[in-house]
């Protein structure tokens, strides 16, 4: 391994770029993701211990193939066609906590940038690192809940309400349109049948009848038939 690499401010370091930081629980995983520039594609990546940078120890190194590598508890892999490699730490230990480097092993000197790895105790909520670009999962839940949220308020405090004011009006139109039959009888038909009742058909004198319309009055519902003798 070659001298340490320049910051990671100074121009000319951006051959290989990876997260500062990552945090995973105590029993689970970590995933890192390393970017490197397209030239360096088919040179063999790896993943380094130690907080100094030509003292720390190579746990994982790839072939210069996309093929996975383990080497106990950790894995590398490379994507070639994405230019970025992974390296997957599994069941973490709280000593697993520690600095480590992404590397690309070169000719004359070999790049790498460092990246913290900080091991929570069993019980806290921690999240792995996240992409270099694209939001998180997370935001995207948070968005949606809220979202939904929103949904249920408006459905609530103003959907209900206006359906029931118009069940309630298509209600009330139904119940005024309902008029008694009796306001539409025929006045002639309410007529002829108290007079009918309380007098004898042949006493009575025909002229004095009112005229009625045979098609009409059966339209209208009287039900009467007048036999003169």
């Amino acid at each position: 391994m070659a001298p340490p690499p320049c910051s990671k401010s100074a121009i000319g370091c951006f051959s290989l770029q990876g997260p500062e930081s990552v945090r995973g629980s105590e029993g689970g995983s970590v995933t890192v993701r390393c970017r490197y520039k397209p030239r360096w594609k088919i040179y063999n990546k790896w993943w380094c211990r130690g907080a100094k940078w030509h003292a720390c120890t190579i746990l994982v190194k790839t072939r210069g193939s996309e093929q996975e590598e383990k080497s106990g508890r950790v894995s590398i892999r490379d994507n070639q066609r994405d230019w970025s490699f992974e390296v997957t730490m599994k069941e973490l230990r709280q000593d697993d906590a520690d600095t480590y480097w992404c590397g690309i092993e070169k000719t004359l000197t070999d790049d790498g940038t460092p990246v913290k790895v900080t091991v929570d105790p069993v019980g806290t909520v921690t999240m792995s690192s996240k992409p270099l670009d694209g939001p998180s999962n997370e935001s995207s839940i948070e968005v949606s809940l809220s979202y939904t949220r929103t949904h249920y308020l408006l459905l609530a405090f103003v959907k209900v309400p206006i359906l029931l004011a118009l069940v309630g009006v298509v209600l009330w139109m139904k119940e005024s349109q309902r008029v008694p039959k009796e306001q539409w009888g025929h006045p002639l038909c309410k007529n002829l049948n108290s007079e009918l009742l309380t007098k004898d058909i042949r006493e009575m004198d025909v002229h004095r009848l009112p005229t009625l319309d045979p098609v009409s009055d059966r339209e209208e519902g009287c039900g009467i038939n007048v036999v003169v003798p």
